[in-house]
């Protein structure tokens, strides 16, 4: 049984969870059980606080866990980075009171910074010759300037609209941060099997993202000018149809490129076109 460490609320609670779900494995969720096992995966569920997720996989504790970043630096853990999720992206970042002028990173010379991330804040401003004072908090970060407990702020920041709410404008990016797989170093031979039974599965899932499967009618006097317009993987599928003039060409499109290819489609004669999306992809 491999246990993984999770966070027990917010973003990547759900992030986590949606993957989880995607990859086919079901765990059942109870606000007041910590530990959940998967109803078809030799898989058991950990939920804890973000901070407390690299310690518990340094320690073994748990096998695996699912951390922001920010949390695997700031606490530094002894952990493997196994993989880059790719989801629950944010920065670290400086912010400051909006009406003021800034005239660079010596505006923090002798200021308050309150923030959560001591560890990250303090090797970046030594990095750049900065003294100022760090208050460490936690929570609402983000109200200090406001109530004069801080003179700045050094926080997460995502969409940017809590720093606007809060008459603040972020002024340096520190760090850019995601979320991150990570393992104990001594995990077993038979844990890391299961482990690469679940990458496969959240690898399938993965090349699946922002891909279409595409189905169309296509005319055999223009069908090698079609296959030169599509940026497959590999060569599309071409089915023979009962008309010989015509053929049935299968193929994948990145959503990104989808309306551009398919206009250029319809011109060189493409009929029928039928678009689903891709549930897993497995290469």
């Amino acid at each position: 049984m491999l246990r993984i460490a999770v966070q027990s609320k917010g973003r990547l609670f759900d992030d986590t969870m949606h993957l989880l779900s995607e990859a086919d494995i079901k765990v059942g969720s109870s606000k007041r059980t910590l530990l959940v096992a998967a109803q078809n995966f030799p898989l058991e569920v950990l939920y804890l606080r973000d901070d407390d997720i690299p310690q518990s996989v340094a320690t073994g504790v748990a096998d695996i866990g699912v951390v922001g970043e920010n949390e695997l630096i700031e606490r530094g853990a002894h952990a493997d980075i196994i993989s880059r999720l790719g989801f629950s992206r944010c920065r670290l970042s400086l912010a400051m009171p909006k009406d003021l002028d800034y005239p660079g990173l010596s505006w923090f010379q002798g200021k308050k910074i309150a923030t959560s991330y001591p560890a990250i804040l303090q090797s970046f401003l030594q990095q750049h010759g900065i003294k100022a004072e760090i208050h460490v908090i936690t929570g609402s970060v983000e109200i200090s300037p406001g109530i004069g407990l801080a003179d700045a702020i050094f926080d997460i920041v995502s969409s940017g609209s809590t720093l606007v709410s809060n008459n603040l404008r972020e002024v340096e990016v520190v760090m850019q941060s995601e979320a991150l797989l990570i393992g104990h170093p001594g995990m077993s031979s038979e844990k890391r099997d299961i482990l690469s039974q679940m990458l496969f599965r959240f690898e399938a899932v993965r090349q699946a993202e922002d891909k279409k499967y595409v189905r169309m009618n296509a005319p055999k006097a223009r069908l090698q000018q079609i296959i030169d317009v599509l940026p497959g993987l590999k060569s599309p599928t071409v089915i023979p149809l009962a008309d010989d003039e015509w053929c049935s060409v299968h193929t994948v499109l990145d959503e990104g490129r989808f309306w551009q290819i398919i206009g250029q489609l319809k011109e060189l004669g493409a009929q029928g076109i039928l678009v689903t999306p891709i549930e897993k992809m497995i290469l």
